[in-house]
């Protein structure tokens, strides 16, 4: 089966004044139509820059090399109108804040009649408007909030209506960039299950980037655990959570907090800065059971396990 996207070796590095910042480093990941994977890692992981190198929507001081395949096509091969149109017809993206996305000065009609004009001319207000409470109705936010501006609306509600823009061309693939942050718990699961609702009806994949460990695991067909801009480990959500191999993903999974939690876990050290080069293991210096040869090779990923799930360790 054809994967609906498929990165290859993909890697991402900016120039700065004090070096180069290797943001990204050979990701394979691939996604099928349909599904959701599960992006984590701690702050500074790369994860975020990964979604945005998908969709080309980098600086000019990024240098991308490898490639991103989506629906067969290579990404890299586009022109930028091509790229322009494809963005959120075929691939959308909620960003992090909705309130440094949304224009303080334009009603919520207008931002979605604009939205739908700039990727189809043709349409006429009358009918863009008609296509927005459609999707505003999908996401359960009332007819009357279209009249209203960015300011007006709360955290949660200034959610619901990017995750409506997103789907005003039905796309594809749906990239999360921390959807939930900025909201509180109840929210946080109230847009989450509305994302799994909308999947199922428009038949969408989603990249899920987030910190939330308990969201990738109720929601995520599949994980990805990031770190310092490499996969450390990738496989399906259950056995993954059930028995993680990495390290790194052990330790992660050990810092969760929950009812029985008794003594809190953190994992030792901090991320590299990721300027300049990187030899061996990123994790190396902070790994309970680092080895020799850690510290100067950096491990390929291999299958491992009956699920044979990629691992980037020498302990397997």
């Amino acid at each position: 089966m054809t994967p609906l996207l498929h990165t290859k070796s993909l890697s991402v590095a900016f120039e700065t004044p004090d070096g180069v910042v290797h943001a990204v480093q050979d990701v394979n990941l691939t996604i099928q139509a349909g599904t959701t994977v599960g992006l984590v890692g701690e702050s500074g992981s790369g994860k975020s820059t990964l979604g945005r190198a998908i969709l080309r929507l980098l600086p000019e001081n990024a240098k991308v090399t490898g490639s991103v395949f989506f629906d067969g096509k290579d990404l890299a091969a586009l022109s930028a109108k091509a790229m322009r149109d494809l963005r959120g017809r075929n691939i959308a993206m909620i960003f992090q804040d909705p309130m440094t996305r949304l224009d303080p000065l334009m009603r919520i009609r207008d931002q979605f009649i604009e939205t739908i004009r700039a990727h189809d001319p043709t349409v006429e207000a009358k009918e863009a408007g008609q296509r927005a409470l459609k999707v505003l109705a999908d996401v359960r936010v009332p007819s009357d909030r279209m009249g209203m501006y960015p300011h007006e609306l709360s955290g949660g509600m200034r959610q619901r209506i990017m995750i409506a823009m997103c789907l005003l061309f039905n796309p594809a693939l749906l990239i999360a960039d921390e959807p939930t942050t900025a909201l509180d718990v109840i929210l946080e699961a109230q847009i989450l299950e509305l994302l799994q609702a909308i999947m199922g009806r428009y038949n969408m994949a989603v990249l899920l980037i987030t910190h939330n460990l308990g969201l990738v695991a109720e929601f995520a067909d599949r994980v990805a655990v990031m770190y310092a801009g490499h996969i450390a480990e990738e496989g399906a959500t259950v056995p993954l959570f059930r028995e993680p191999f990495h390290p790194y993903t052990q330790g992660l999974l050990r810092s969760v907090i929950d009812l029985d939690t008794e003594a809190l876990y953190s994992i030792p050290g901090s991320p590299p800065t990721l300027l300049g080069a990187t030899v061996g293991c990123p994790f190396y210096p902070r790994c309970e059971k680092r080895m020799d040869v850690c510290k100067t090779v950096y491990p390929e990923p291999r299958p491992v396990g009956e699920d044979r799930r990629a691992v980037a360790c020498y302990l397997y």
